[in-house]
Formats: C-alpha cells, structure tokens, sequence
C-alpha cells in the first residue's frame, strides 16, 4: 500500500464528518447499542465495542455521551432494534465497493443503496462478490506531526502491544493489526500517550485500481457522495486509488 496518503484521505474524510457531525453522532449511537446488545456493556470483553468507542472519540464525541449511549443500551428500554446489513458492488471502472448499514428499516435502506449505486453507473452484485479483495483489519494512523517519538520506538511499542504490521508514509505511520488485537493495540498506545489520528476496524483493500475517465470518476464519486449522504450507511469501502 505504499504511496497512498491514507493520512490526505482522513483528513477529507474528517472535513466532511465535520459538516455532518449529527449524522456521525446518530450512527455511532446506533452501533454502540448494536455492539452492547451482541457482546455486553464491558468494552475489555467486547472488542466490537472498544472499536466503537475508539471511533467515538476520534469523532469528538463527548465521553459522557458514550457513556449514557452504553447504559441505555445494557438497559434494553425497548427502543428501535437495529440490523447491519452489508452491500457489495462494483462501480465504474471495476472498483469495487462494500456498503455497512445499520437500519430499522431494510427496504428503505435497501433502495438508498441501489439508488446511489444505479445513479453512479455502478451495479450491486451478491454477497461475497468483492469482500474478497478486501481483509479486515484495526488500522490506527498516526499524524507525523503530532507524534515527536523516535520511529523504531513507535514501531516496537505497536508490535509489542500486539499489531501486526507497520509502517511509515509522507505524513503518517500506520499501523495494522487483528481486529482481535484492537483495543489491546489502542489502550497501549493511549497509555503512552501517542496521539492517533485515527483508529478503527476497517477494510483494507489488497489492490487499488486507478481511473482516468473524468466521467468514471465522476460517477463513482456520485456513489460515494449519496451513500454518504444516507444516515443507514455506516461505513463505506472502496479499492479506488483516489481521494476518498
């Protein structure tokens, strides 16, 4: 993966999260009632939601809010059940891309995803048509300007906590390990610390595939921008080699 400015990515990403912070608040709220109700209240025996509660805080979300989100939920008062429901497709050009939604209504959901995928030129393919392409695993970036420790110390601190792989960008280090080892990986680095730009169980693409049509990029963009603009879509994967 050498050469992709995950980092660049992130930061749009973060941009665009900063113009819809309610709808990253809701979904947040909705998977830690999702994660509580799977795994229990108790984020050392649920890695499901020690991730959640990792992208929380990156998303700014206060900690009391995170909090009241894991009592109600261990509470079970009744409220809207949830089910995530995973789309696949391709979209111009062959890129693939993978759809996480966490709905109280898959029909509505459903027609979102087709919406977006059909208005962008793309087709929704079946279960395990591109999943393939991708591994899952805890990925933490750490801003290099954020972070004055000595590289080979980083390094040996993420490995000895548990991760698999690291390495150095431009302007990042990334970090890789089992979604298994997450929060063991990010509790670690907290406990010394190290600022994380970013940190979350993600999929991550074994190939990129590049476009050079502006319509293609056009339409796959379009894609993204509508899936983004549902609040059932959760997480949205791709393996394009461009700006997110």
């Amino acid at each position: 993966m050498s050469g992709h400015s995950k980092f660049a990515n992130i930061k749009h990403k973060k941009e665009k999260n900063d113009a819809a912070k309610g709808k990253i608040f809701t979904i947040i709220g909705r998977e830690i009632a999702v994660a509580v109700k799977e795994g229990g209240p108790d984020p050392a025996n649920n890695f499901k939601l020690a991730a959640v509660i990792a992208k929380a805080k990156q998303n700014n979300v206060p900690n009391d809010t995170i909090e009241r989100g894991i009592k109600k939920a261990a509470g079970d008062n009744g409220g809207a059940e949830y089910e995530q429901l995973t789309y696949e497709g391709y979209g111009p050009g062959g890129v693939a891309v993978i759809v996480r939604t966490l709905t109280d209504n898959k029909n509505r959901t459903a027609a979102a995803v087709r919406a977006a995928f059909s208005k962008g030129n793309g087709n929704i393919g079946t279960p395990g048509s591109v999943s393939f392409m991708f591994d899952e695993k805890g990925q933490i970036i750490i801003d290099k300007e954020e972070c004055d420790m000595d590289p080979d110390d980083l390094m040996m601190a993420a490995l000895d906590a548990g991760a698999d792989d690291f390495s150095e960008e431009e302007d990042s280090y990334e970090i890789v390990c089992d979604p298994s080892a997450f929060a063991g990986v990010v509790k670690a680095l907290e406990e010394q610390n190290i600022p994380m730009a970013e940190s979350e169980i993600t999929m991550i693409p074994q190939n990129y595939v590049s476009l050079s049509d502006p319509s293609q990029i056009g339409s796959l963009q379009k894609i993204l921008d509508l899936l983004d603009e549902s609040d059932d879509v959760q997480d949205v994967y791709h393996n394009w080699d461009g700006e997110e």
